[in-house]
């Protein structure tokens, strides 16, 4: 194999992290890798300054938007750069390990998976802990418990669209791999109009996957290649605005892919119920400043209702 895959980041105030990360391409996969873009969402920090990968001889694009165009779009804004058969959308806050790429690229081009289109590894965090990171496609059942807080409830937390319960060890297909590292087929993502930019931050890639798996494709999880990823990435800056734009996505992929009762069902629940139940479980987490980001995040999606059922019926 030789620069099949092209990587494609969204910058948004990472600090060091993205450098950290684009120096990880360049020292293990410069054989591998024929363009890196980085799509920059209009940083206020230095993240952007004195990026590269060297004398590697891969190519760096970089593209600045004069505002924070969303996670989804800033995506697809990179991937129309991209030429090579695969595409691995990565988040600043990874690097990647020596067999990062080449044992899920290996595993993609076997003949036997030539239906396998999207595929994640094992993500370590700083302590080498295994990550817990696929999901299950959100089941109307699944996302009232959430919304109910009923999986935080300790012999319930399997009732919930993480796979929280699974200490992700070995190889296994699953509904959907984390967005830090997720390697898709070219062909199939152009054919699937990339991300839906509705969707600002958080299930673009759930949507995306639910799609490519409607229309006959797999996505499996590889435990035999790592990555680091540090987790939680600059949506930590703004906790307020990170639980805002969870549930306004989760309300658009509940409207986009349910029908209606259980949509509005849903919508009621997020809006009238859920409120009360985070910010019991936030003061009982967190105290205070908890309970403040809980309350001004449903405040935020109050306000921001009429466009969202608007975006819904596009």
């Amino acid at each position: 194999m030789w620069r099949v895959i092209d990587i494609v980041l969204v910058n948004w105030n990472s600090g060091s992290q993205l450098r950290d990360a684009l120096a990880s391409i360049a020292l293990y996969h410069s054989s591998l890798v024929g363009r890196v873009v980085v799509v920059d969402n209009n940083s206020s920090d230095d993240s952007m300054m004195n990026v590269g990968v060297g004398d590697s001889g891969i190519f760096l694009e970089l593209i600045f938007n004069k505002g924070n165009a969303g996670f989804g779009a800033a995506c697809n804004q990179g991937a129309k750069s991209c030429g090579s058969e695969y595409v691995l959308f990565l988040n600043p806050d990874a690097q990647l390990f020596c067999d990062s790429l080449l044992i899920p690229l290996s595993y993609m081009q076997k003949r036997e998976n030539s239906n396998v289109g999207i595929s994640g590894i094992q993500l370590v965090d700083s302590k080498g802990q295994v990550s817990r990171t696929c999901s299950r496609f959100p089941a109307t059942s699944l996302l009232f418990a959430q919304a109910l807080g009923l999986n935080k409830i300790p012999f319930l937390r399997s009732w919930s669209q993480h796979m929280g319960e699974w200490d992700h060890a070995g190889d296994r297909e699953v509904d959907q791999v984390i967005g830090a590292f997720f390697l898709v087929r070219r062909t199939l993502f152009e054919a699937l109009g990339g991300f839906d930019e509705r969707f600002f931050v958080y299930f673009e890639e759930v949507d995306l996957s639910y799609r490519a798996r409607q229309a006959g494709w797999r996505s499996v999880y590889l435990a035999g290649a790592q990555a680091f990823h540090a987790g939680g990435g600059t949506s930590e800056q703004a906790k307020a605005s990170r639980l805002f734009y969870s549930l306004r996505s989760r309300l658009l992929y509940a409207f986009k892919h349910f029908s209606l009762v259980p949509a509005w069902t849903l919508a009621g629940i997020t809006l009238f119920i859920e409120p009360v139940s985070r910010a019991i479980f936030s003061s009982m987490r967190g105290g205070l400043e908890d309970v403040r980001n809980t309350l001004e995040g449903y405040g935020m999606l109050w306000r921001e209702l009429p466009s969202i059922l608007k975006n819904s019926r596009k």
